[in-house]
């Protein structure tokens, strides 16, 4: 058993990437996932951390799922404001993707997590965004690996489904195409 140690507050950036993408998986926004990384780094700079083993990313990656539950429970006992109208943003994107295709897909697919049950989310993010391990988002969201692999396999199946459906792209057999034509 390892003892306790201090989160060091200067490694915090080396995380910086992983979290935003796991926050715009849980968020489904860019925007929403900057903040909410920034309000995850606030509460863990409040006050100093002890930690019970080396994994950080594991650590942090609960705080930013608990700030962001936290958030939406707090949202969701204020009232509702409506949207601003819809106009065309003639301001450059600045969002380094390079070509407009690829940045409506990835947005679509972040939108398409975000709709994912919770557990399910919880478990695409931390592999297939984050990057971590089926042992460490295992230990990270508190279930066995067996749990993981079978959520995440649910998981990447709705998304697949998701996805297909948006595109209009469904099952190319004869019957289907039989069906078209009529």
């Amino acid at each position: 058993m390892t003892p306790d140690r201090q989160l060091d507050p200067e490694s915090l950036g080396d995380h910086i990437d992983r979290l935003y993408r796991a926050a715009w998986g849980l968020c489904g926004s860019r925007e929403e996932a900057e903040d909410l990384v920034q309000e995850t780094f606030l509460r863990v700079l409040r006050k100093p951390r002890l930690l019970r083993s080396e994994d950080d990313i594991g650590y942090l990656l609960r705080v930013l799922r608990n700030t962001f539950f936290s958030a939406r429970r707090t949202a969701a006992r204020r009232p509702q404001t409506a949207p601003l109208p819809e106009e065309d943003n003639l301001m450059e994107d600045a969002s380094g993707f390079a070509a407009p295709e690829r940045a409506v897909e990835t947005a679509e697919l972040y939108a398409a997590i975000a709709e994912l049950p919770d557990d399910f989310k919880d478990a695409l993010v931390a592999i297939d965004v984050v990057g971590m391990s089926y042992r460490e988002a295992a230990r990270a969201l508190r279930v066995r690996e067996a749990t993981i692999t079978t959520r995440l396999h649910r998981a990447r199946a709705r998304i697949a489904k998701t996805l297909v459906s948006q595109s209009g792209e469904g099952p190319s057999t004869p019957r289907a195409s039989a069906a078209r034509k009529r």
